[in-house]
């Protein structure tokens, strides 16, 4: 899946002399947790998150009156507090490389670019909407179940074929290494809740260990060379 499939377009943005109670009155009006920053011109030029405007909030100034601190935060501009230093992708970027570029930069939002132009936002929280949705997890009349493999070609397809002679459809399924054995991926798949007894079976009867809890010792389940 590409970015630009599940990308905000609904952009919430504030021009560079925007104060920062303004910023803050925004943030918790739209519930956001990202302020994009535009010119006049629509050219992006910072983004600022509420986690910025807390601690900028956070004035060490207690001795202040009420009206002084208001003063003070009315003088501040999200020009002062914005991230100006911005990782941009573009719509054809996939979900993987989306995630992979907010963990590697530990940010937890990217702005959307495409020809120049801000057309869009994603987040942490809708990268790992998708990935709960591609595994399954949303889905309640499903169950999940594992299976350690060989990393070698027609793996997949045979598990899959076990699977469908027995009239049995796989909802989701997802790889990944087993980093304390190189050469396992674990297998893991969703089927109906009703199949997941009978999967478990086809699949034992055909020399595949299923793991459907965990465990700590994987030798008993890991695939025999």
């Amino acid at each position: 899946m590409y970015v630009g499939r599940i990308m905000r377009k609904h952009l919430v943005t504030v021009p560079p002399d925007t104060n920062l109670k303004k910023a803050k009155d925004i943030i918790q009006e739209k519930r956001i947790n990202h302020l994009l920053v535009v010119k006049e011109d629509g050219n992006l030029v910072g983004i600022v998150s509420d986690r910025d405007v807390r601690q900028s909030w956070a004035s060490p100034a207690t001795a202040l009156s009420v009206h002084e601190l208001n003063y003070l935060l009315n003088q501040l501009t999200v020009e002062m507090i914005m991230v100006k230093k911005i990782i941009t992708i573009s719509p054809g970027t996939t979900i993987e490389r989306a995630a992979y570029i907010m963990q590697e930069n530990r940010i937890n939002a990217l702005p959307v670019i495409e020809s120049g132009k801000l057309v869009g936002i994603i987040t942490s929280t809708d990268v790992m909407g998708v990935l709960l949705r591609a595994i399954g997890f949303d889905d309640d009349e499903s169950a999940r179940f594992t299976v350690l493999v060989e990393d070698r070609i027609g793996i997949v397809a045979e598990v899959s074929r076990i699977l469908k002679e027995a009239q049995i459809n796989i909802r989701s399924l997802v790889s990944w290494p087993e980093n304390e054995y190189p050469g396992v991926y674990h297998l893991v798949m969703r089927v109906k809740l009703e199949d997941k007894d009978k999967a478990i079976n086809v699949l034992g009867d055909a020399g595949f260990k299923v793991l459907s809890e965990y465990v700590q010792d994987l030798t008993p389940y890991l695939p025999k060379k």
